[in-house]
């Protein structure tokens, strides 16, 4: 029993760090620009699609990086092209293009790369266990471990110690005042969406990895990504990691004793936190993007 727990324990972890990267992504976009981006999903499957396409020819260790570069650099374009139009209108505008587009996403990977279960090698030394007694730690679930806080301490440490970083945070409080100043508004929006797709991006190839590529595997991370950012606070980075690791490890935990309620315990623990602290577990008061 104590060994079914460890598992489930770090596997829920692992798929925690899933919805953080996602999540993370999610409130970089939503913090700076309004946009409640339901494409996220969408870009998810776009990276790890690019990397499966990319492995026959630089391997595992190239797709992973150069995968999720590409997707942001799709970020890029989508962008100005399709995002832009949407600032400064009912948010409902901009919820019903994303809803669109990641259907248009989903339609695409299906037409290019087909709807069958397609296979995602990773190399063999990274599947093997590390040790008989604790079966459940693989090298690749530990690479997963490390990429995730390696791009998470990246990601803080830009925001904090970069220009690029430092405009991103002002403009989440105050896009007006930071654009008064001389700030290319429009440039910064096209940066940050781009870091959101990129992470996407980045958590989709992982995700190929350990849950098999199929053209559902965005939308079958999307909703607790949002949950995610929910219980861990609207315009909180650090309580969107700690509420995609939290909803990741409930549901690992539950798996044990209620596996028909695996899903249902991230919606039940969205509820109870809305109820006692609406705001989220470190969102800030009255914070509504």
């Amino acid at each position: 029993m104590t060994q079914l727990i460890l598992f489930n324990v770090f596997n829920g972890l692992i798929i925690g760090a899933f919805y953080a990267l996602m999540a993370l992504g999610l409130s970089l976009i939503l913090n700076l620009s309004g946009v409640i981006n339901f494409a996220h999903g969408g870009f998810l499957a776009i990276g790890a699609y690019v990397a499966y396409t990319l492995m026959p020819h630089v391997g595992f260790w190239g797709a992973l990086i150069l995968a999720p570069l590409i997707t942001g650099a799709i970020g890029l374009v989508v962008e100005p092209v399709l995002i832009r139009r949407m600032y400064g209108r009912d948010p409902l505008y901009s919820l019903l293009l994303t809803f669109g587009l990641a259907f248009i996403l989903e339609d695409a990977t299906r037409y290019v790369w087909g709807p069958e279960t397609l296979p995602f090698s990773v190399p063999a030394w990274l599947t093997t266990p590390l040790s008989s007694e604790f079966f459940f730690l693989t090298g690749y679930r530990l690479l997963m471990v490390f990429v995730v806080v390696a791009t998470v301490g990246a990601l803080f440490a830009i925001l904090r110690k970069t220009r690029v970083g430092i405009r991103i945070r002002a403009g989440t409080n105050d896009l007006e005042t930071v654009s008064a100043l001389g700030v290319n508004v429009r440039v910064l929006r096209t940066l940050n969406f781009a870091i959101g797709i990129y992470l996407a991006g980045l958590a989709g190839v992982l995700a190929a990895g350990m849950l098999g590529l199929q053209p559902t595997i965005g939308s079958t991370l999307i909703m607790p990504s949002f949950v995610a950012i929910i219980v861990g606070g609207l315009g909180s980075l650090p309580g969107t990691l700690l509420g995609g690791l939290l909803i990741g490890v409930a549901s690992g935990v539950t798996t044990v004793f209620f596996p028909s309620a695996t899903e249902a315990v991230m919606y039940i623990m969205m509820g109870l936190v809305l109820l006692i602290r609406p705001r989220g577990l470190l969102g800030e008061e009255g914070r509504l993007q």
